[in-house]
């Protein structure tokens, strides 16, 4: 069975910076595509990163502020986001694919199979 817990989230002051997490278990990051993704109250769900071995991408509205990595021994991802602004204010989800790599389908939402239940990040201006 495979499991995707979210970590990390909370509120912020503006300008300031989190770093959240996902655990994973049943399931090798280290072998596919695996994302992040947001949901705004009253919107659609964005993507925000994907990570492969092959590659890594990251959203336009994040580009040079929020970062992804993982750690493939603690089969864990990492979304490391600075500089953060009032309108990063949402949930945020970790996502696993089936397929290795993530370019061309990073930021499609039904390219992931398994999400995790995901965590508050609220950033105050």
């Amino acid at each position: 069975q495979v499991q995707l817990v979210e970590s990390g989230g909370g509120s912020v002051q503006a300008g300031e910076s989190l770093t959240l997490s996902c655990t994973v278990s049943g399931y090798s990051i280290g072998r596919y595509c695996m994302g992040w993704f947001r949901q705004a109250p009253g919107k659609e769900r964005e993507a925000v990163a994907g990570l492969s071995d092959h590659s890594t991408s990251v959203a336009d509205s994040v580009k040079g502020r929020f970062s992804v990595s993982r750690d493939t021994a603690k089969n864990t991802q990492h979304l490391q986001m600075n500089s953060l602004k009032p309108e990063d204010t949402a949930i945020y989800y970790c996502a696993a694919n089936t397929q290795a790599r993530c370019s061309g389908l990073w930021d499609n939402i039904h390219e992931y199979a398994y999400w995790g239940q995901g965590t508050q990040v609220t950033v105050s201006s």
